[in-house]
């Protein structure tokens, strides 16, 4: 009787700081790496702009080469769609909301399995001594106090694969 008390608690004070906590944790996140590319921003913004050419730098397609993708729309203009379905990288779509030539990329990324989720990416192309200065961008909201838990772990594990992703574009923009 005296164990059950014990855990009952543990089970009550570890529900409180997961829900009281949570009521003091951010409301948004944002995830943002950055990469120099020795190429011009023409073409780093079509190997962006392009879902076609995002297929062949996208960290988690490289991560499941079996997801199924679907490309539709015209590419390097708003309305361009990508949607993908995996096991691993689960379901959800990616479209071209807003765009400045050679400088801006604006994509509505929606999560659709294993949760749903709405974030926004941007892409930004700037002059850089050696090339060109690229910034990748995901921010969010934070909507369930699971998500406000999650979000304090999320720049490491999104950050990661923004890395891989940046360095993928990078070999890409750079090839002669």
């Amino acid at each position: 009787m005296k164990i059950l008390k014990v855990i009952l608690i543990i089970v009550v004070v570890l529900a409180a700081i997961f829900f009281i906590g949570g009521m003091f944790l951010p409301k948004t996140y944002s995830v943002s790496r950055s990469i120099v590319v020795n190429a011009p921003d023409s073409m780093i913004y079509k190997n962006i702009a392009d879902f076609n050419n995002f297929l062949k730098w996208n960290p988690w397609y490289k991560m499941e080469p079996t997801a199924t993708v679907d490309i539709s729309g015209v590419p390097l203009q708003p309305g361009h769609l990508y949607k993908w379905k995996g096991d691993k990288s689960g379901e959800g779509q990616m479209l071209i909301t807003k765009i400045e030539k050679d400088k801006h990329v604006d994509i509505e990324l929606k999560f659709l399995k294993p949760f749903e989720s709405i974030a926004q990416t941007t892409f930004e192309l700037d002059t850089a001594k050696n090339g060109t200065y690229v910034t990748w961008t995901m921010k969010g909201a934070n909507n369930s106090t699971m998500e406000k838990w999650m979000g304090l772990c999320f720049n490491g594990m999104i950050g990661g694969d923004f890395e891989d992703g940046l360095k993928g574009l990078k070999d890409l923009s750079e090839e002669k």
